[in-house]
């Protein structure tokens, strides 16, 4: 039987390791910039209707990790806030260099 985390500390370790493949990790990365991309150029332009466009971004370089890289089910088919709250805390992390000491906590050792 599957674990069931009931916050979001219990959680984030369990994100990390379902992560735990460099190459799932760039896709998140690449889907997650591709969303605040969107969302800027779409506030800046006026172009609202782009708004529609970010899930698709997200979770398009999301499931081909997952299904593609990593080999397993996306977290946010059981926890679809906290796997987008986690998403984003992992890309900010990577992207100020902080990421790699919370993989570590997590047990993610694969570097490859």
């Amino acid at each position: 039987m599957t674990k069931q985390y009931t916050t979001f500390a219990e959680f984030w370790p369990f994100y990390l390791r379902e992560h735990s493949k460099p190459q799932t990790r760039t896709l998140h990365y690449i889907g997650t910039s591709l969303v605040i991309a969107i969302a800027i150029f779409s506030v800046l332009s006026g172009r609202w209707w782009l708004l529609a466009a970010m899930p698709l971004a997200g979770y398009f370089f999301a499931w081909i990790a997952h299904f593609g890289v990593e080999k397993n089910r996306p977290a946010t088919f059981t926890y679809p806030l906290w796997s987008l709250i986690s998403d984003f805390k992992m890309w900010w992390l990577w992207l100020t260099g902080r990421l790699a000491p919370e993989l570590e906590r997590a047990g993610v050792t694969h570097r490859r």
